[in-house]
């Protein structure tokens, strides 16, 4: 069965694992101290963009934040390293790890692996108006996303909206502003292949925060 991911509780537990303070994650992340503050303690929930600026800022996988409590022995670094070149991952039916935010409910998969080339994620679209949405996010890399169910409005700052109806697809640059909308009523849910390549993302940061600090 999916699980929801405890973002709140493995950010703290990270932060404390390292002796980290809020504003030196602050530091290290570009996220304001009231934004960790609100995720610690399960009030606000991260956009993909900002889950990848907040576990690219911190050097570690997104998955980290998934789980239910820090690895022993270095942690997920330490197991990346050590990792095998041949690996693989299976994902079941309801399996996966689920973030919950305004506008999308996000099952990540294959979450077992570290360090992958490319995240797989399974969204399900709520937003239906550009109102509801908010502004267009922006995030380093490609992406690509196929419509599993229902009718999705893609929005770009460069384009003029595609409509895409269930077994369509997409495929951009998603350094361009952009957001999923749900047309009509029913059930809208895509598949999403996210790459996000770190000089892209830093690219991002300091566009948005100024100067960011890389950590080794």
């Amino acid at each position: 069965m999916t699980k929801a991911a405890h973002l709140g509780p493995a950010l703290r537990n990270l932060r404390h694992q390292h002796g980290w303070t809020l504003a030196e994650v602050s530091e290290k992340t570009g996220l304001s101290i009231s934004t960790l503050s609100k995720t610690e303690r399960n009030q606000l929930s991260l956009t993909y963009d900002k889950l990848v600026q907040l576990s690219q800022g911190l050097n570690v996988d997104i998955t980290t934040f998934f789980e239910a409590s820090s690895q022993p022995d270095g942690g997920p670094a330490k197991a990346a390293a050590t990792a095998p070149a041949s690996r693989r991952s299976i994902n079941r039916a309801d399996s996966g790890l689920m973030v919950a935010t305004p506008n999308y409910d996000y099952v990540y998969l294959s979450t077992e692996l570290l360090n992958k080339k490319f995240v797989p994620i399974v969204a399900e679209i709520r937003a239906r108006s550009l109102e509801e949405f908010g502004p267009l996010v922006a995030h380093g890399g490609e992406e690509f996303a196929y419509v599993l169910e229902g009718t999705v409005v893609v929005h770009t700052e460069h384009y003029a909206p595609a409509v895409l109806k269930a077994g369509e697809s997409i495929y951009f640059d998603s350094s361009m502003a952009h957001a999923y909308l749900a047309q009509g009523s029913e059930t809208c849910r895509v598949m999403c292949i996210c790459s996000t390549p770190e000089s892209a993302l830093l690219d991002s940061l300091k566009e948005h925060f100024g100067d960011v600090r890389q950590v080794s």
